[in-house]
């Protein structure tokens, strides 16, 4: 998508969720026999069928119970899931909390039926009333998975872990005595001003953010002059999974966010990495399994709602993806997760981590998403 559509209807969403008194359609009342098919929009790594690892396959035992076909179309940011469940066509989201809002206030997703989702009861509490899906009284979709975004780095380029997210945002030499410029990355999205936000939080705890995802006029502007001095020092801006893992692999690139799945897929291979939650926090996703308001497949798409909750099937996400389950009997019930891979993953980091969520204007005090999207998309442009 480009970047001027992406602004466009960044735009338009946050003035429909700062305006739009939101009356939902009804949630659905009973599950059907299913429709046979079920189109998922879900982020790489988060619905497996055994094609790129046979061990990991949550899907092929769902289709045989329900007869509900799965197809998966991947996005790579949250703006490209918002993008796709405008055009329609699909049944389901994966929405990380900086989409779920958009989606919620802009219609483009309907509330459940919690009664019709058995497997609810096996939810982490930590997240049962989260804001990020429930508006209004109403629950928007079920939990997925969780985590952080961490810093990773090559150990062979530092001689200690980093401890602080200035190995991204400072110019600074590396242990082979050459400067990391060129040589870190940062995500392409407009959610990555909260990262540099929570930096400078700590960093210059003179400008008083409080929220990284509320940030006064002063307070931004700090930040976007943070990530603009950042920019001579990005190699790329990512967003594709492989295309950092390839970077990391091939390009000489030094540290970057990331998420567990890119790092356990690196540490699985041998590559010299590893990764650390710094002194300052770290943002992290919670993410919602949501339905469309107009889903094709409303049964398929309950049935697999509550399967994506079955214990096994959230140990299975955890290990393959380096997420945390949304269901707490998930860190026991996979094999591939290992009894300590919750711990490894971060399970106990919950209260450290500022999840995304929507920037909200509340009345003009806070600077807006729509600006967020417009000055992120210049910063990446060199501007």
């Amino acid at each position: 998508m480009s970047a001027r559509k992406t602004a466009l209807f960044s735009a338009i969403a946050t003035a429909i969720l700062a305006s739009t008194s939101l009356q939902a359609a009804e949630a659905l009342k009973e599950v059907g026999k299913g429709e046979g098919q079920l189109d998922i929009i879900a982020w790489p790594g988060y619905i497996e069928r055994g094609e790129s690892d046979k061990n990991y396959d949550w899907v092929t035992q769902f289709e045989k119970d329900t007869g509900c076909k799965v197809n998966v179309k991947t996005a790579a940011t949250s703006d490209e899931m918002v993008s796709l469940m405008a055009k329609g066509g699909y049944d389901l989201v994966t929405a990380s909390g900086d989409a779920s809002l958009r989606l919620i206030y802009g219609k483009r997703v309907q509330p459940i039926n919690p009664d019709l989702i058995p497997n609810l009861k096996n939810l982490d509490p930590r997240l049962k009333d989260a804001p990020w899906f429930n508006v209004q009284g109403k629950q928007y979709g079920t939990p997925y998975q969780w985590g952080p975004n961490l810093l990773m780095y090559n150990t062979k380029l530092f001689k200690q872990a980093p401890d602080s997210w200035s190995a991204v945002f400072e110019a600074q030499q590396l242990a082979d005595g050459k400067a990391n410029k060129g040589r870190v990355q940062a995500y392409d999205g407009p959610i990555y001003i909260a990262d540099a936000a929570l930096y400078l939080k700590s960093a210059k705890p003179e400008l008083g953010i409080q929220d990284p995802y509320q940030l006064t006029e002063e307070q931004y502007t700090a930040v976007l002059d943070l990530l603009r001095k950042q920019h001579s020092l990005v190699h790329r801006y990512w967003h594709d999974a492989t295309v950092q893992m390839s970077d990391f692999k091939n390009e000489g690139v030094a540290a970057s966010s990331t998420w567990g799945y890119m790092a356990n897929t690196l540490k699985a291979e041998g590559q010299p990495v590893d990764t650390v939650i710094p002194k300052e926090g770290v943002t992290g996703w919670a993410d919602t399994t949501m339905l469309h308001a107009e889903a094709k497949h409303p049964s398929c798409a309950y049935k697999w709602m509550n399967w994506s909750l079955e214990p096994k099937v959230q140990g299975d996400v955890s290990a393959w993806f380096g997420a945390l389950p949304a269901v707490p009997a998930g860190c026991k019930a996979s094999a591939l997760l290992g009894a300590e891979g919750c711990t490894t993953n971060g399970y106990e980091q919950f209260e450290k981590i500022a999840f995304w969520k929507t920037p909200q204007a509340e009345g003009g005090k806070y600077v807006p998403y729509s600006r967020w999207t417009q000055d992120y998309i210049a910063i990446m442009g060199g501007r």
